[in-house]
């Protein structure tokens, strides 16, 4: 398995597509190798640019994504795309597909194109999409766009992922106090207002930048401006093209880069603790104990509280022992059937 792994390892390297898309797949399907291999790519990881694009449903994400791509393509960039789209319930796979949506780079040999779902991420980013960035980024892609699932009331955690994110809106529907709702005007480092040649596309920039002027800011800070785009007609993505250039130009020149990707290793260190002790702490027939004991809460004997510490107690005093009989008189399978 390891000779294997390291094969992939250093076939991605090299930037084989057929490596990538075997890589990804390891670590979606989250197989027993998968945290060997992001072992083995971290090394390279850090030189991709993260842009995440995000926003409420029908609002041209992945058209914008698409022209950036092609707009990257024409600079000489090679260009990852990652899009998550609703989980479907019946294969657990993307819903939606945004390679058909995205038909102007899918044959482009300097862009790799995968779709993934969310799998029931309220964030709108899947957390194994952050580790397919990761791949990508060690396969050598200058820009890695991450398009997320239309967000509702959710809080999002695009912006935790990326280095700078785009929030992408329409002038109709109320975009600007969905936006609100949903917490996305926290997060953008700037704002599309995509279809902009729909009634009352200037009253709704009117209405974003009206917002954004509440948020704290001054001369050393970055505030977040708007930039109108029709994405299914080219117009406007230059623009976007160079705002995101000028926002990682400010990122890099005020240290802010460095800070934002130092957070996002702590954070993403902290999902794998909680990932890995929630494995440990279920994978203990610790469910069969929930669950033999239920019936004294509902008889109010104890309440949720307290079986929760006597839980987690146990676990702390046998963390992965095995067949120990613990401080409650109850016999745990400790490390496996």
């Amino acid at each position: 398995m390891k000779a294997a792994i390291d094969h992939i390892v250093k076939s991605l390297h090299q930037g084989e597509r057929r490596a990538v898309a075997r890589a990804i797949s390891l670590v979606e399907n989250d197989a027993p190798s998968a945290v060997e291999l992001l072992n083995g790519v971290y090394a390279r990881t850090g030189n991709a640019y993260r842009i995440g694009i995000t926003g409420p449903p029908g609002a041209g994400k992945s058209t914008l994504t698409n022209k950036l791509a092609k707009h990257f393509r024409g600079e000489g960039r090679t260009v990852g795309i990652i899009a998550v789209d609703p989980t479907s319930p019946f294969t657990g796979g993307a819903l939606l597909g945004d390679r058909v949506r995205m038909s102007e780079v899918e044959l482009d040999a300097g862009v790799f194109i995968r779709s993934m779902a969310s799998r029931g991420s309220l964030g709108g980013l899947s957390k194994k999409a952050k580790e397919a960035a990761d791949i990508l980024d060690a396969a050598g892609y200058e820009i890695v766009l991450m398009e997320t699932v239309g967000v509702g009331q959710s809080e999002l955690d695009i912006a935790a992922a990326s280095d700078t994110t785009i929030v992408v809106l329409v002038p109709e529907s109320g975009d600007a106090i969905q936006a609100m709702k949903a917490g996305l005007m926290e997060i953008g480092d700037f704002f599309v207002l995509n279809k902009a040649d729909r009634p009352g596309a200037d009253q709704a920039v009117m209405s974003i930048k009206m917002i954004l002027g509440f948020r704290p800011h001054d001369a050393d800070h970055w505030l977040p401006d708007v930039v109108k785009t029709q994405a299914s007609d080219g117009k406007g993505v230059a623009e976007v093209a160079a705002l995101i250039q000028r926002h990682r130009e400010y990122l890099a020149s005020s240290g802010t880069l460095e800070q934002r990707r130092t957070v996002r290793l702590e954070r993403r260190i902290r999902e794998i603790i909680d990932d890995r002790l929630r494995v440990d702490f279920w994978d203990v027939n610790r469910s069969g104990e929930l669950s033999a004991r239920l019936a004294k809460v509902y008889r109010k004997e104890l309440s949720p509280y307290d079986l929760a510490a006597m839980l987690v107690e146990d676990f702390k005093r046998f963390p992965a022992q095995t067949g120990e009989t613990n401080h409650h008189g109850t016999i745990s399978n400790r490390g496996g059937a």
